[in-house]
């Protein structure tokens, strides 16, 4: 299943912030700097889904805010729900 996220750096905190329009808004407190944006983004989906790292790939998007990760092993309507975006039916 593949994630459209809109992630805001250098934020206060680190958060899922519900949808903003057809993508998951994201806030990291790390710099979009050496990768550190992306390594936190891919920790904080797999804490809030419940799935390892390892189960978590950014397709695009790795150079800018508006990006694709894919998540296996888990079903669209578990990643809704698990993230807090409510009924995807």
């Amino acid at each position: 299943m593949c994630l459209y996220v809109r992630v805001k750096p250098r934020s206060s905190k680190s958060a899922v912030e519900g949808l903003h329009g057809d993508r998951i808004s994201v806030s990291l407190h790390s710099p979009p700097e050496k990768g550190k944006a992306n390594k936190e983004l891919l920790r904080l989906i797999s804490k809030a889904l419940g799935v390892p790292t390892s189960s978590l790939e950014i397709l695009s998007g790795v150079g800018s805010r508006h990006k694709t990760v894919l998540a296996k092993g888990i079903t669209l309507h578990e990643a809704a729900e698990r993230l807090g975006l409510g009924d995807t039916s």
